[in-house]
């Protein structure tokens, strides 16, 4: 796991949205990380230090008494790989704009020299405030990193802007902290998901893909670096990655016209998604009726998008493609690596489809072979961006 073993301090600050915390603090242990919390006093009116205590076997400090030696706030800030303040209140995002430390949280804050991951939460006007915004801008030209506050029904039943950012939303912030940034530079393409094929119009082809792979890529990319990060989707049942550009499309001859839109703009183009060979050859505009024992469903080819990528593909561009193979994996991914003019091609079996976990095998088109052993879809990511960053 990527955050296996780093060390997270989570900074509270006094907000009704405090007690996710607590849930941030858990997802993170799950993830390996190592957790420290420290609170402001206002924050220990929403939720006990006990509660902190007890999930992170650790000390809570919120005040100068708590501690042993009255330097805490320096050994803790050089403690942490990734500093999360979450949820950020309006008070606690301003002192640190201005460098006060009248509590233990802003302290720590100033002593650290890293950027902050903060994630804000607070009602609509008190974000949209000139002055809360004014701060924000601030802190961002100095390098912190703010995870956006989500939109919906807030403590005050005012419905807005200001609900603390979803949990992987702020571990996707936290990780982008924390990794090196090869992307940098670079700006990313990736597909995903099954493209549907309606015959009418609530029934379609499609296959088992859930799109995780290319949804992991995607939320990757982001976290190493890359200015910019398009993924385009065919359906799934998943959250857009944080940081990352979406467009939405249905069927392939959608997904062909999104991808020959943006080609010529990106640096690295992975092309994951499982996009259906054939469409029906007419789509009927009722819903057909089984009126006989049988009947005959007419196919038409679907425009091959990484073969036509291929073509197009600049000599400064990287093109990779997925195989996914029932047999032969090996030499049908090379045979489709050198047919369609790839760079690299990620090959694997079919019972990576709809599961979480991936295994496969990175091909060079200069034929190096580089085993990718069975892991998480996020860890599957990172290896491959690692493997051929490091070939180019």
């Amino acid at each position: 796991m990527l955050l296996n073993g780093k060390n997270i301090l989570v900074g509270v600050s006094g907000s009704i949205a405090s007690y996710k915390a607590c849930e941030l603090v858990r997802y993170l242990q799950k993830k390996g990380a190592n957790i420290k919390v420290i609170m402001t006093p206002s924050a220990k009116e929403f939720v006990g230090e006990l509660t902190f205590r007890a999930l992170t076997g650790e000390e809570v400090l919120s005040d100068w008494k708590d501690g042993k030696t009255g330097l805490e706030h320096i050994s803790y800030a050089k403690w942490a790989d990734s500093f999360v303040i979450a949820p950020a209140s309006a008070n606690t995002i301003a002192k640190i704009r201005y460098g006060l430390t009248d509590n233990f949280l802003t302290s720590t804050a100033l002593a650290y020299d890293k950027n902050l991951v903060i994630a804000p939460a607070m009602n609509t006007k008190m974000y949209q405030n000139k002055a809360t915004e004014e701060n924000i801008i601030v802190l961002k030209e100095r390098g912190h990193l703010f995870v956006e506050p989500a939109e919906g029904l807030l403590a005050c039943k005012e419905e807005g802007i200001g609900k603390l950012a979803d949990i992987e939303d702020i571990e996707t912030v936290i990780l982008y902290s924390i990794m090196p940034k090869p992307l940098k530079g670079k700006k990313v393409l990736i597909t995903a998901g099954a493209t549907r094929e309606f015959f009418d119009p609530i029934r379609y082809i499609s296959n088992a893909s859930s799109g995780q792979m290319g949804y992991s890529l995607a939320r990757m990319a982001y976290i190493l670096g890359a200015d910019e990060v398009l993924l385009i989707s065919a359906p799934t049942n998943l959250k857009k990655p944080y940081g990352v550009n979406l467009i939405n499309v249905i069927s392939a001859l959608e997904m062909y016209n999104k991808v020959m839109e943006n080609i010529n703009n990106f640096d690295i183009i992975i092309m994951n998604a499982a996009v259906a060979d054939f469409r029906p050859a007419i789509k009927s505009n009722q819903k057909l009726k089984k009126d006989k024992e049988s009947t005959t469903l007419n196919l038409e080819p679907n425009p091959d998008i990484l073969k036509e990528t291929g073509k197009l593909k600049k000599e400064n561009q990287i093109l990779i493609g997925f195989a996914a193979e029932s047999e032969n994996i090996l030499q049908n991914s090379i045979d489709k690596l050198k047919r369609k003019n790839l760079d690299f091609i990620v090959a694997n079996d079919l019972s990576n489809f709809s599961r979480d976990f991936y295994e496969g095998i990175l091909i060079s088109k200069d034929g190096k072979k580089i085993e990718i052993k069975e892991n998480s879809k996020e860890e599957a990511a990172y290896r491959i961006f690692n493997l051929f960053l490091q070939q180019i």
